[in-house]
């Protein structure tokens, strides 16, 4: 039914006419038109739980950027608040709780959420779903239970997460039971978004990067295999642990469509690693900063690089508030205007 399917073609490895495009925070500063939207909202959390302006933000960028999907807005951290654990997000510091996971008392205290816990995300995406009619995909996404555990155990962002890699090392035990709970929360609430219309999910391990190589395999890349294993039989799902490079052959052998890539990983290297698995990525958003005779001439080269079966173009990360939004359209408009020998 969809009028562009580009983005589920590759991600399930189909030949497609050319790469199709997206952006990690496409909907967000960058835009003027979000903050005149978000301006409607006293604070962030009333904005993500607010369905009508969710939307509004989800499908501004397919109308203005003219990117290949629309990402459904919202945050990572509604889990943990669906669990019992809720938090502020602090302008210009980010989230903070009030409240923080130290013992086993802590994580018998969490609720296992589900989609009923998260209605108003449920109905963010249902409106979406309306208003793009049937234009473009509509992409589900939720935090890897390794970065959720590190915001719980936490308290807030951090450079390091020491506190949490301490609650790792000190209290394997208390580790697992946590991420089990969260990953069934996590589980339950895709399966949610997939009812409301999204067609593809991706899982965002923002903070693989601070983990050992063994840390990750035990901590994280388990329980995202286990989100794969329950949600790939009904919509593709992407795969995203930023700064994981070590782990891309490990992650291609999960049950996952397409492997998302930063942008210090080699296209070249990452084929080798990933066998058939679609990859997407892997611009630094800093090239963004650019003038457009170096925006062009690098996604260019990205593009030629990847090539164009099994590739879906992204950024390796998120769109920085302060990118001329022109920029972003030029990058985007590079990659439909681009054709393969």
């Amino acid at each position: 039914m969809l009028k562009n399917d580009l983005l589920l073609r590759a991600a399930n490895g189909q030949s497609v006419e050319r790469v199709p495009v997206w952006l990690m925070r496409q909907a967000g500063r960058v835009l003027p038109e979000y903050r005149a939207t978000r301006a409607k909202a006293a604070n962030f959390i009333e904005f993500v739980k607010n369905p009508e302006l969710a939307a509004e933000v989800t499908v501004q960028p397919v109308d203005i950027l003219g990117v290949d999907a629309a990402i459904v807005f919202s945050d990572i951290l509604v889990i943990p608040e669906a669990m019992g654990l809720p938090y502020q997000m602090i302008e210009a510091k980010g989230p903070w709780f009030e409240k923080t996971i130290k013992s086993a008392a802590d994580i018998d205290a969490l609720n296992i959420a589900d989609a009923n816990d998260l209605n108003y995300v449920m109905q963010a995406l249902q409106k979406s779903k309306t208003a793009l009619n049937n234009e473009v995909p509509l992409i589900g996404f939720c935090g890897a239970p390794w970065t959720i555990l590190a915001y719980m155990v936490e308290g807030s962002g951090s450079k390091t997460f020491s506190k949490a890699k301490q609650f790792l090392y000190t209290q394997p035990d208390l580790a697992h039971r946590l991420l089990e709970k969260i990953t069934l929360s996590s589980i339950q609430y895709l399966k949610g978004q997939i009812e409301s219309g999204a067609n593809l999910i991706q899982l965002f391990d923002s903070w693989a990067g601070v983990l050992s190589e063994s840390h990750f395999y035990e901590f994280s890349l388990r329980y995202m295999e286990q989100i794969c294993d329950a949600i790939s039989p009904l919509v593709p799902v992407t795969i995203f642990a930023k700064d994981a490079h070590y782990a891309l052959e490990n992650i291609s052998h999960t049950s996952c469509n397409t492997i998302g890539l930063d942008w210090t990983i080699n296209p070249a290297k990452a084929r080798a690693l990933t066998g058939t698995k679609t990859l997407q990525g892997n611009a630094d958003p800093c090239l963004l900063y650019a003038n457009a005779e170096t925006i062009v001439r690098e996604t260019t080269a990205m593009l030629n690089a990847f090539g164009k079966d099994r590739y879906i173009c992204n950024l390796g990360h998120g769109l920085y508030p302060d990118l001329p939004k022109e920029n972003v359209k030029l990058f985007v408009e590079t990659v439909k205007n681009f054709r393969y020998a």
